[in-house]
């Protein structure tokens, strides 16, 4: 049976270039890059100039990206530093954030170390810009935490305008840009950001690296502490092989961004008018403009009975798709961000998300199953 995966926003395959980049640091560059000797010091080469690659295409410093293993560290490690470091006492966040922003905001609740601010959200699920700026005239020492675009719905919001009314208040400002890093492009020069956060696996590099980027190299204590490494910002042995293969995947992600962008769009564009006339009743999750993250498409269904197995008759037919984040895919859990969204709403929500690497016949053929999935049961005389 042919299987074809659409969940590109729980996880991408690794591109073949980036495979190709981390055959050395696997076979002949195997130093400790802490060593002083040579091959210590060629290992150390390679970190560096990974990080010459992501500033470079970032237009920010080298020296204010941090290499972390994944993107829950790095939103863990910014939120958390803001406000034990720098002195921020409210964090103005929003209820569809990834669970690596919300449980920590939830946490900082419970021991009181700030107050949190739960921003009111568009009908899109974006957030709404006049009430952060309504919670910002009231506060002072702020921290406002909204990720680029949602990874169960792709509505995407405006980091410009969000960083500027941060700016205009003296807030910080922290973005969680885990789906979207390899799929638009950031100039940290121009654009109002304070942190930033990113997962490697999100755009074909490999699981268990990211970094965060912080302005100006904020100082904010380290999370995880017994060592130098990366610059006394992260102690451990660093991940040359995730290091490595992270830039790699962000020049291939950056090279190839517009070909990849239109082409994905395109399958997006194809699903979607093809679903929701092949099943009556079917609707768009979050924002159906074309502003929304173009590699996340999220469908509702009518309460009709087939709702609940409907990702494992996917699933039995060959076609991997998500019911929303991978995160917590394995719990008995609804959604929190279509909860938040949408209250007290039945029926099944799918979520479709795209790479470089899928196909229109793959689209067409994913349809098709979902379609026969949802069929009405032929009845019987």
């Amino acid at each position: 049976m042919e299987r074809i995966y659409l969940d590109n926003a729980a996880t991408t395959q690794l591109d073949p270039e980036v495979i190709e980049a981390m055959l050395p640091y696997m076979h002949e560059i195997y130093g400790n890059p802490s060593a002083v000797h040579a091959f210590g010091r060629k290992a150390r080469a390679g970190i560096e100039q990974a990080r010459r690659m992501v500033a470079k295409l970032l237009h920010c410093a080298p020296g204010e990206i941090v290499f972390t293993s994944c993107g829950t560290e790095a939103d863990n490690m910014a939120i958390l530093g803001a406000v034990r470091d720098l002195g921020v006492k409210h964090v103005i966040t929003s209820p569809i954030e990834h669970h690596a922003v919300e449980h920590v905001a939830q946490e900082l609740e419970r021991t009181k170390e700030a107050e949190v601010h739960w921003i009111r959200l568009t009908p899109e699920g974006k957030a709404d810009l006049a009430h952060l700026e309504e919670l910002l005239k009231a506060h002072e020492h702020v921290l406002v935490s909204l990720m680029h675009a949602n990874n169960e719905l792709g509505s995407r919001n405006d980091l410009m305008a969000i960083g500027s009314l941060c700016r205009k208040y003296n807030a910080l400002f922290h973005t969680d840009t885990v789906q979207t890093m390899g799929h638009y492009r950031f100039d940290l020069e121009q654009l109002p950001i304070d942190f930033l956060t990113c997962s490697a696996h999100k755009f074909h590099g490999p699981k268990g690296v990211g970094f965060l980027y912080m302005r100006n190299g904020a100082v904010v204590h380290p999370l995880i502490v017994g060592g130098a490494q990366e610059r006394n910002m992260r102690a451990g042995t660093e991940n040359i092989i995730g290091i490595v293969a992270l830039a790699k995947a962000m020049e291939v992600a950056y090279r190839d961004l517009d070909a990849h962008h239109a082409h994905i769009q395109a399958l997006k564009d194809r699903m979607r008018a093809k679903v929701l006339k092949a099943v009556p009743g079917s609707t768009i999750n979050g924002d159906p403009s074309p502003d929304s993250l173009y590699t996340v498409l999220n469908f509702h269904f009518p309460d009709d009975g087939k709702g609940e197995m409907l990702i494992y008759n996917m699933d039995i037919e060959g076609i991997a798709c998500s019911g929303g984040s991978a995160c917590s895919s394995g719990s008995n859990k609804g959604s929190h961000v279509i909860e938040a969204l949408y209250p007290g709403r039945t029926g099944a929500n799918i979520r479709f998300s795209f790479s470089k690497f899928n196909t229109e016949a793959e689209v067409d053929r994913a349809v098709e199953v979902l379609e026969r999935v949802m069929a009405p049961a032929a009845v019987k005389v």
